[in-house]
């Protein structure tokens, strides 16, 4: 069962979508998906599903401001986008459609940054974190490959592509997000001090071929994360891993989500 709507925060439109809404039980956690960078709720095809199914446990994914079917952002993006909505919008919009639940974070790429920082601000909340090919840090193979990104988005078949999904915002958010990995203060962007306060058990997810991070983000996690963590390093897998190994993927986030102390 799935369930669409929309919810005002700071005047400007969200869009967010309940599945599997059966399995919803005070007692236990909410999945929500943080998509990418360039992502959207559609992007991510039926895995918040089958995910939700698999562990029987109700799942909210949602569309960031300026992307999907959420509006456009009324002002440029900085370089604490992604603390802004950890701090700020993803609370607002969990306080605006009633969870009170705590959550198990499912994030992809900025998406898992996003979940970190969460988790840290909130560590009451968060059940369980999953990340994957997110940044603590910014490596030269990040600028490097919103380098080639910029490239064949420019070519045309990849905004026609995202276009699909974004419509008409699309040249602005593509414009803002390679703006600023493409900038001198990306260039310092680093939330490895807020690692420390994360109480959560982790899963971390890496492809052994991301083309925008390297085994450097699993290793600081590893230093500087004292709650329970594990790892998946994925050999034959680029930036998308719940895509390009999508049964190693599912198999190890069902177990680790259905060993959570919570669930």
């Amino acid at each position: 069962m799935t369930h669409n709507g929309i919810v005002k925060i700071d005047n400007s439109n969200l869009y967010y979508k309940f599945l599997n809404l059966p399995a919803r039980n005070p007692s236990k956690p909410i999945l929500v998906f943080l998509h990418e960078g360039l992502g959207s709720c559609e992007q991510w095809r039926d895995f918040p599903e089958s995910l939700s199914m698999a562990v029987n446990c109700t799942a909210l994914v949602y569309d960031r401001l300026g992307y999907g079917q959420s509006d456009s952002r009324a002002k440029e993006i900085s370089s604490t986008y992604m603390h802004e909505e950890a701090y700020f919008y993803l609370p607002k919009l969990l306080e605006e459609i009633g969870i009170s639940e705590k959550l198990i974070l499912f994030g992809h790429s900025d998406g898992g940054s996003i979940a970190l920082l969460f988790a840290s601000k909130f560590p009451e909340k968060a059940a369980g974190i999953i990340t994957e090919c997110d940044h603590v840090f910014c490596e030269q193979i990040t600028v490097d490959g919103v380098k080639k990104i910029s490239t064949l988005f420019r070519e045309g078949k990849l905004r026609k592509l995202l276009l699909m999904y974004h419509g008409s915002k699309i040249d602005l958010l593509f414009q803002e997000w390679s703006g600023f990995w493409l900038s001198e203060e990306a260039k310092n962007w680093n939330i490895e001090n807020i690692l420390t306060n994360i109480t959560a058990p982790i899963l971390a997810i890496q492809g052994k071929n991301d083309t925008y991070g390297t085994v450097l983000q699993l290793e600081s996690k590893l230093k500087k994360i004292n709650s329970d963590i594990q790892i998946l390093y994925l050999s034959n897998c680029a930036h998308v891993p719940h895509f390009e190994q999508k049964q190693k993927v599912f198999d190890t986030a069902t177990n680790f989500i259905k060993e959570l102390p919570d669930m």
